[in-house]
């Protein structure tokens, strides 16, 4: 993460807490820190068209900054409203808890997609400020997947917490059989000395799986026009992106850090603190809910508190 805080006018939308949930986490609604949850099961994934998305836990825990400190421009107002969507992000004081999540999908003939691989190992680069060891190893394994069946990982950006499982700790990739895909964008943005390079981008070149792709890319496709593609969703990274499952009745967009905290769906110009480029960014997070709302759109969200976001209630207010 790099510390480019910037701030933004105060303002303040009106979004009703529209939030679908599919499938009950167990989890008690309220203030504070959210009760131990299993990894991932049948009863959380959604169906979109010829695929099913299925989320699974990594890791959860207290961010190491206080929310205002994360967020500065967030308002009194917006925390209200967020606290409304996210109840179980907010712990005690102004501390911040979140789930570090990724996500399967299944397609026809058993396609099996991974998006995104948690905080890794004790060890990763993630440990420094993540609560490691992750558990994904653990849910694939709940879910009843072998590594070696993913025949793509994507990577939405190059942040620790992100790519942690793509590797294990002796440079061998997790999963033997898949091709890593990442924007080209977000590989050549890459600076001197960053732990991204040698942790995980070098090994899956020297091992021939590293697939780096230039915007909007397909990745899979359903016999009824339904698709699996990455999505360009700049702002938080140069190169971030995001994986939009498309069916014919309804889209699933799995946001990578396009928003990371229930304040920035209330009030999507509220900045992260370790944006790159936080115009961009708040740019991106608009646009990504406005055409969201043009159709009947599901968010699977990294680091929300549950997996599932509805874009079904009305679009927040333009600012004054």
């Amino acid at each position: 993460m790099r510390d480019t805080t910037r701030a933004f006018g105060r303002r303040t939308f009106l979004l009703a807490a529209a939030v679908g949930v599919t499938g009950s986490m167990g989890v008690p609604g309220g203030a504070g820190a959210a009760a131990p949850r299993p990894s991932g099961w049948a009863g959380l994934s959604r169906r979109v068209g010829a695929f099913t998305v299925l989320p699974l836990l990594d890791a959860a825990g207290p961010f190491f900054l206080d929310r205002q400190e994360a967020f500065p421009d967030a308002t009194v107002e917006d925390w209200a409203l967020a606290r409304q969507v996210d109840p179980d992000a907010f712990g005690p004081g102004d501390s911040w808890h979140l789930d570090f999540r990724c996500f399967v999908v299944r397609g026809p003939r058993d396609r099996l997609v991974l998006v995104d691989t948690g905080v890794g190992p004790d060890g990763s680069p993630a440990a420094a400020w993540a609560p490691t060891p992750g558990r994904l190893p653990s849910a694939l394994a709940h879910a009843g997947i072998d590594p070696a069946d993913v025949d793509t990982v994507v990577l939405t950006h190059l942040h620790e917490d992100h790519f942690g499982w793509s590797v294990g700790l002796d440079g061998v990739p997790v999963f033997p059989n898949a091709r890593y895909v990442v924007q080209r964008r977000e590989t050549a943005a890459l600076p001197d000395g960053d732990a991204a390079r040698a942790y995980v981008v070098d090994p899956l070149r020297a091992s021939g799986q590293l697939r780096e792709v230039d915007g909007v890319t397909g990745l899979a496709a359903g016999r009824s026009g339904d698709a699996v593609r990455v999505v360009p969703t700049p702002g938080h990274t140069p190169g971030h992106q995001s994986v939009v499952i498309d069916g014919r009745a309804e889209q699933v967009v799995v946001t990578g850090d396009v928003l990371v905290h229930a304040v920035q769906l209330v009030n999507p110009d509220v900045g992260y603190r370790f944006e790159a480029d936080p115009d961009a960014a708040r740019e991106t997070r608009r646009r990504l809910l406005d055409s969201g709302r043009d159709r009947r759109t599901v968010l699977a969200t990294a680091h929300l508190n549950r997996p599932w976001v509805a874009l079904d209630g009305p679009r927040p207010r333009q600012p004054r």
